[in-house]
């Protein structure tokens, strides 16, 4: 009988032990859901994305091994995205991943209740956004406003008023408005703002805009105004009055200049973080938001060339050509 026993027990050991392998496995090999939430398709938006992407396959994640991805994109449309964030929080991902301002506030109001983190990227103030506690954190594009006035300055010395389109509830926009309008005066400068509701409205702001006799216009990382872009351009060339990028897609378009920061680094950093946060390494709490501050400037010589504007020497030496051509 005691030798059954102990013949029982060894059987029990042996049958364990691969239940206790294939276990230890599994966690090994969670696959982490992941749902994005892209605000419209541009590219710097764009180049958030790619970058976020980058920067988990940096940490050492794979996509389709270590996680999947979900990208959904609302059309910069308000409530596509909040319906999007309900979705991602109806499946249970383990992390939502919002790209720009409206994109973050409703996948964080969707993530609230089940505590999912959300990680966003491609936001001027994220203070002004309310996305500065709680199950949040991510990366900011705050814009190099001075050195913007500064390019401003050395490219067109005897510039006076300087023109900007902006959406009036998005948090970024307003308070980088704000800013200029702080800081413009420094430069020799006054900012005439034209706001908008929505994007049908923004090609007729810019009409009226150009109405103001601007000397030139200075664009945001506005979403609604950056989606028709290339309409502005044509509006503003007709009109001769150059208009100058927050980063290098918006060179290749067709802007003058820009003082602007890599949204590819941008994403990359964010990828990094939301690394940490999946693998358990931090919470959202531990990593505040990070914001570069590093930029570069970008130059088109065809459009700069189509304004009669020429480019001094110092800031050629430093630039970085952006043509498409």
């Amino acid at each position: 009988m005691k030798k059954f026993r102990m013949i029982a027990a060894a059987l029990a050991l042996v049958l364990a032990l691969p239940l206790t392998a294939c276990g230890q496995k599994e966690s090994e090999n969670t696959v982490y859901s992941i749902g994005i939430s892209q605000y419209g398709e541009h590219a710097s938006l764009d180049n958030c994305r790619i970058g976020f992407l980058q920067g988990l396959e940096e940490a050492g994640l794979v996509e389709g091994t270590d996680f999947t991805v979900d990208y959904q994109n609302a059309g910069f449309d308000d409530n596509i995205a909040r319906q999007i964030g309900d979705s991602f929080s109806a499946a249970d991902v383990d992390l939502m991943v919002a790209i720009a301002t409206p994109s973050a506030v409703a996948c964080y109001a969707a993530a609230e209740n089940k505590d999912i983190p959300v990680i966003f990227t491609a936001i001027n103030d994220p203070v002004q956004a309310g996305l500065d506690s709680g199950n949040v954190t991510g990366t900011s594009d705050a814009l190099p406003v001075e050195a913007q006035l500064q390019l401003i300055r050395q490219l067109q010395p005897e510039a006076k008023t300087i023109g900007i389109l902006y959406t009036t509830s998005e948090p970024n926009s307003v308070s980088t408005i704000a800013e200029y309008q702080e800081k413009a005066p420094e430069y020799g400068f006054t900012i005439d703002a034209v706001g908008v509701t929505s994007q049908a409205e923004v090609t007729q702001a810019a009409d009226t805009l150009l109405s103001h006799g601007v000397d030139a216009m200075s664009n945001l990382t506005d979403n609604n105004v950056v989606g028709v872009l290339p309409a502005i351009l044509e509006k503003a060339n007709e009109a001769g009055v150059p208009i100058y990028g927050s980063e290098i897609e918006q060179v290749k378009l067709g802007c003058v200049a820009s003082a602007g920061i890599d949204y590819v680094q941008l994403g990359k950093q964010t990828g990094l973080m939301a690394a940490k946060v999946l693998r358990g390494e931090a919470t959202c709490a531990d990593l505040p938001y990070e914001t570069i501050s590093e930029y570069s400037i970008y130059i088109n010589s065809p459009a700069l060339d189509a304004m009669g504007i020429t480019v001094p020497a110092d800031i050629a030496e430093i630039a970085v050509e952006s043509s498409a051509q």
